[in-house]
């Protein structure tokens, strides 16, 4: 690249550097725009209290009453910072993985690592199935990502043996889609009525079991994961000219794509363990980055962090707001929001073939 800049011409150095001013510009826009919306999140909600309590409660939370600061820093505070996490963490995977497989329609779903994560779920809730020892608060958690993490493992075990690239890790990753969705239903066919209420209510995706540990542990996932993803950005732009011309620029492709799965699976799964099955955010989030910033993944991976968190703080706002009284579960919103955009990339893929 240095080499490439150091023979360009004066006209050709001008236009990159405009090109990269306006990237960076687009950045800090969605730098801002994630801050207003979780303002917005954090105001929004059945209580009382409203964007002057949530800033009194944030800068001078002394000010407030008890049960005001209650509302404000264990409850709303906790929930916008989940949502723009879970927002990040969903389409950071996304993208890393529409780069890996090279399919515009891959998201943390398109694995089997959401059916993986509900099938785990499901032994917790239904049967009681979990690691021996552990609080019964935390078993449907550590079931849900044990089993997400060890789905990516699988799947990075089988296509290893077959000695295959993306198309085979999408075949069996459809695979174990059906296995574990064949799973699930199994174990809710022999559920109670009451397990079977409470596990299709974690299915719907939710961030009302949000606290000040999941937020802090899902942060700290982000924040490992993170560099690793920026460091890797060139070797992910490389990738998208193809295996071949990858390999020609010295990228170890299998390499790199063992790497970037286990960053995939630890993001979403994640995720998924803390509010359960919330689709789309993956699918949704990265394409919106790529319009606005193109594939250099230099801007691209945080640009489709920022969008994933801006779009998830949007629909945890919606969750709250389109019925007065009541919180939908945040995982039909984003699967409302999702759904036209699917289709969209569907018909336009189709288009251009």
């Amino acid at each position: 690249m240095s080499e490439a800049i150091k023979h360009a011409t004066p006209t050709a150095l001008a236009a990159y550097e405009h090109l990269l001013h306006r990237r960076t510009l687009v950045l800090s826009g969605l730098a801002i725009a994630c801050m207003i919306g979780f303002l917005i999140d954090a105001t929004s909600g059945p209580s009382s209290s409203g964007l002057w309590d949530t800033l009194r409660g944030i800068f001078a939370w002394d000010s407030l009453s008890r049960g005001q600061q209650i509302v404000v820093w264990s409850l709303r505070i906790p929930v916008a910072a989940m949502a723009i996490l879970v927002g990040c963490a969903l389409s950071l995977a996304g993208a890393e993985m529409q780069t890996v497989l090279d399919n515009p329609l891959a998201s943390p779903m398109t694995l089997g690592l959401s059916s993986a994560a509900a099938f785990g779920a499901a032994l917790a809730i239904v049967l009681g199935v979990g690691i021996p020892g552990l609080p019964s608060g935390f078993i449907v958690t550590a079931n849900a990502f044990l089993f997400a993490f060890g789905s990516i493992l699988l799947l990075q075990a089988l296509a290893r043996r077959s000695d295959g690239g993306s198309d085979t890790l999408i075949l069996f990753g459809v695979g174990l889609l059906f296995a574990f969705n064949a799973g699930v239903v199994l174990i809710q066919f022999l559920a109670s009525a009451d397990a079977l209420q409470q596990f299709v209510f974690w299915g719907m995706g939710s961030l009302a079991r949000t606290t000040w540990g999941t937020v802090g542990a899902l942060a700290a996932v982000v924040a490992i994961v993170l560099p690793f993803s920026l460091r890797a950005s060139w070797k992910m732009t490389a990738l998208r000219f193809g295996d071949d011309r990858a390999m020609s620029f010295g990228v170890d492709v299998r390499k790199v794509r063992f790497y970037s799965l286990l960053r995939i699976s630890l993001l979403a799964a994640t995720a998924v363990a803390f509010c359960g099955t919330i689709g789309f955010i993956g699918l949704v989030g990265p394409h919106i980055a790529r319009l606005v910033i193109g594939e250099d993944h230099r801007f691209f991976l945080p640009a489709s962090a920022m969008t994933g968190a801006l779009v998830m703080s949007l629909a945890s706002v919606a969750s709250k707001t389109v019925l007065p009284g009541v919180i939908i579960p945040i995982g039909i919103v984003t699967a409302f929001i999702g759904l036209p955009v699917f289709f969209l990339l569907v018909m336009r893929r189709k288009a251009t073939r």
